[in-house]
């Protein structure tokens, strides 16, 4: 479960290749556990700050930089790498204090004058920002996000007709074209330009429909304007794809009150921060994560109080294992917000992921006491439990989520699914198999629920024909899936076909080198046809690549004493550990 932002990405993964090249931080994004002693020196607070950038550990790095910059104050290289590592780490106001000090030597510095154009709108000193804004060297996404902050400036000037004139003649790809509509569209209808406006954000609307953001633009544009049934209508459009969204819901309920909904941007710092987040949000999800911190930082700086990027970044931390961080945003969400309950249900999920169980459930079973029909925060507990290996638990707890649920559509297929799963590890087959088809029948060509059914069967000897071609058929709609490819090439290892099997688990460790169990199973199928030799080199690659504890005596003693030494029931994969959506 992730947190609730909106439904797609503005753009194609063009803006990620534009996005990199305006940010060279090259890294993992592991995060370090602790920061150490700050080291004096200046080669050991260069090298620590160095190996905190590369794991995006932008606490730790600050700390070294700092120490750095005081060691070598003119260092231009650390000037820079502080500038950003403060950017990234939401110290605004210390960073623009570098970033001045960067346009000094490198005038047209691209982040520094985005940072300073920045700081200009937040202080309405817009002829300023488009200064800075002018002077920045420039790719298609620096255009794209110089033009729509420009417009805004002009929109803060007074100058509604200039703004929107600046967009339409910025020229570039397709995925430019839902934020200019998008924008021009929240400008017109900032400065009460009704007809304009709704001319705008309807063709924003139904160029990207999965944007939660031009839904609710046009929504609430058409309750001013077109009526609050026209505002429903837009609404019921996002409600189809993504039920129960807590914005739509609060929108709804405002709507069937009699109320109309004010526009989503009134000011020019609103409207700047929706470019940055906007632009961020789609950075995150398409790999830039450097600049995407950068961008959506500069977002909550310039207008705290927007509704999506406090929990956008939150999510991109947890994307980069950074769990503690993401805990931190998630206590900022405000107590009024709409999106509370999310954040508090991802701050619980996050809390588990630092270990700490106990509070997360203590977290989520107050929320639960509190609101029982709470469906996220039940859901949140049972996949906690899953992936805790408490099974029997988990089994009762996506049983209280299933019973709140009337009637089950397709989009509930993965309660099912994921109750199935700590059913048949909790040894109650029966039970595991009933929902297993019951994820089927909601969603008959769900790859994964074939797959888990499939194998089951087949590992049992039981339904063979069917089993096999429900494998075949997940394979089918996931051929690049390793550990679904896996399960097929398993199964006809258990039925003897051994051939088959290699066949089948050779692609598979080709899809994914680096998965003890695939290389596992893959020796075992050497084993089998005669290939002894590679089945001891696979074995002991699978040894060597971290399998579970539970396993590892096993994979050693086929390493010594070949695979007939052994019980040979080796462990299922269902490709559940790799699914966790529903």
């Amino acid at each position: 479960m992730r947190s609730v932002i909106t439904s797609r990405p503005f753009f194609s993964m063009a803006l990620a290749a534009g996005f990199a090249a305006m940010l060279q931080l090259a890294g993992s994004p592991a995060r370090a556990e602790a920061v150490p002693d700050v080291d004096a020196s200046l080669a050991g607070s260069y090298l620590a700050a160095r190996l905190a950038s590369s794991e995006r550990d932008s606490d730790a790095a600050v700390v070294y930089l700092r120490t750095l910059l005081k060691l070598d104050a003119r260092n231009e290289e650390v000037i820079e790498r502080t500038f950003f590592a403060m950017l990234m780490d939401g110290e605004i106001d210390d960073a623009m204090k570098l970033a001045d000090r960067l346009v000094k030597t490198d005038r047209t510095h691209r982040i520094a004058r985005l940072a300073l154009a920045t700081r200009a709108i937040k202080k309405s000193h817009y002829q300023s920002a488009r200064t800075n804004l002018a002077l920045s060297v420039r790719g298609p996404v620096g255009d794209l996000t110089a033009t729509l902050l420009a417009a805004w400036t002009f929109f803060g000037s007074g100058n509604t007709k200039g703004a929107v004139e600046l967009i339409d003649r910025l020229e570039g790809p397709d995925w430019y074209v839902p934020m200019k509509e998008l924008h021009a569209g929240l400008i017109l209808d900032a400065a009460g330009m009704k007809k304009e406006a709704g001319k705008r954000l309807e063709q924003a609307m139904k160029i990207d429909s999965g944007s939660l953001r031009a839904i609710d633009a046009y929504a609430r544009w058409a309750s001013r304007n077109e009526g609050i049934p026209a505002a429903l209508a837009a609404y019921a459009t996002f409600d189809r794809q993504l039920p129960n969204h807590p914005i739509v819901v609060q929108a709804i309920k405002e709507l069937k009150a009699g109320k109309t909904l004010p526009p989503l941007v009134k000011t020019a710092q609103e409207g700047s921060s929706e470019v940055l987040y906007g632009l961020g949000s789609t950075l995150g999800r398409q790999g830039g994560e450097d600049l995407a911190l950068v961008y959506l930082q500069l977002a909550i700086w310039l207008d705290p109080d927007h509704p999506f990027a406090s929990l956008t970044l939150a999510d991109l931390y947890e994307q980069l294992k950074q769990p503690e961080k993401a805990i931190e945003v998630y206590e900022t969400v405000p107590e009024a917000s709409p999106l509370k309950r999310n954040a508090e249900v991802q701050l619980a999920v996050n809390l588990d992921a630092t270990d700490k169980y106990k509070e997360a459930r203590s977290h989520l079973d107050k929320m639960i006491a509190a609101d029982p029909k709470d469906l996220e925060a039940i859901v949140a507990l049972g996949k906690i439990q899953q992936a805790r290996k408490m099974f029997a638990e988990c089994a009762d707890t996506y049983s209280k989520a299933i019973t709140l649920i009337a009637q089950p559509t397709k989009g509930n297929w993965g309660l099912f699914y994921f109750r199935g799963i700590c059913n048949e590890r909790s040894k109650n087959w029966p039970g595991a198999e009933a929902d297993l088809k019951k994820a089927l029948e909601l969603n008959p060509d769900q790859p994964h629920v074939l797959n888990y059914l499939g194998y089951s069967w087949v590992d049992q000897g039981v339904n063979l024909d069917q089993g096999l071609d429900m494998i075949r058929k997940a394979v089918k709609l996931r051929p690049d899936d390793g550990p679904i490819v896996d399960s097929l090439g398993w199964a006809y290892y258990r039925l003897g076909r051994y051939e088959e099997a290699v066949t089948e688990l050779e692609r598979a460790v080709e899809l994914m080198p680096q998965d003890p169990v695939i290389n596992d199973h893959l020796g075992d199928a050497y084993w089998k046809v005669g290939r002894k030799l590679e089945a001891g080199f696979q074995w002991a690659h699978a040894r060597d690549l971290k399998p579970d504890p539970d396993e590892l005596p096993k994979i050693v003693q086929k390493i010594d004493k070949g695979l007939d030494s052994v019980d040979q029931t080796a462990p299922v994969r269902k490709a559940e550990d790799e699914q966790k959506g529903g």
